[in-house]
């Protein structure tokens, strides 16, 4: 018998910056997830299944077993319109081989499956209603050159909540 109350989860990055007042001063005027959620790149997108924390929290064991810490590197800003919606990506400049890696990795071992969509690897910091607005945004922003360094230890799963605030319920050390 299936649950139909399963929560959505993710597989994220939760990168963490000296310089993440930057990040987190365009998120709070374009994001609307700026109060649910901390700054992330999404490795696996919102996902219902059955399987318990502890299945998942095994399969990401299994998965990520050889994953070494990589650098990360984000610079330079980005526009992204799809059928979700019309976003404002930060862009990964280093770590984005082992990004897409992993990606494709959790794909395969959780799912069984290569993921369907096209993966760019980004830090989403803004969600604008209208293709007009995100242009207008865009072209306010486009223009902030920093850059955010840091390197990535740990491999997150969240859970939803009614509300989508994000929930962390399970995090990978990596080697």
């Amino acid at each position: 018998m299936r649950d139909t109350n399963i929560r959505k989860r993710t597989i994220m990055i939760f990168p963490k910056f000296g310089n993440q007042e930057i990040i987190d001063e365009i998120r709070k005027k374009y994001d609307p997830l700026y109060n649910l959620v901390k700054p992330h790149i999404t490795l696996v997108f919102p996902f219902k299944s059955d399987m318990s924390n502890v299945t998942l929290s095994q399969k990401l064991e299994e998965c990520l077993k050889e994953t070494v810490s990589f650098s990360l590197s984000l610079q330079g800003i980005s526009r992204h319109e799809d059928v979700y919606g019309n976003y404002i990506f930060l862009n990964v400049k280093v770590g984005r081989e082992e990004i897409i890696e992993i990606h494709n990795s959790l794909y395969l071992s959780i799912f069984d499956e290569q993921c369907r969509q096209s993966f760019i690897p980004h830090m989403t910091i803004g969600n604008i209603g209208s293709a007009y607005k995100m242009e207008r945004v865009y072209n306010s922003i486009k223009n902030i050159d920093v850059r955010f360094e840091t390197i990535i230890k740990t491999i997150s799963v969240e859970m939803i909540g009614d509300n989508d605030e994000s929930i962390i319920i399970i995090e990978k050390k990596l080697c």
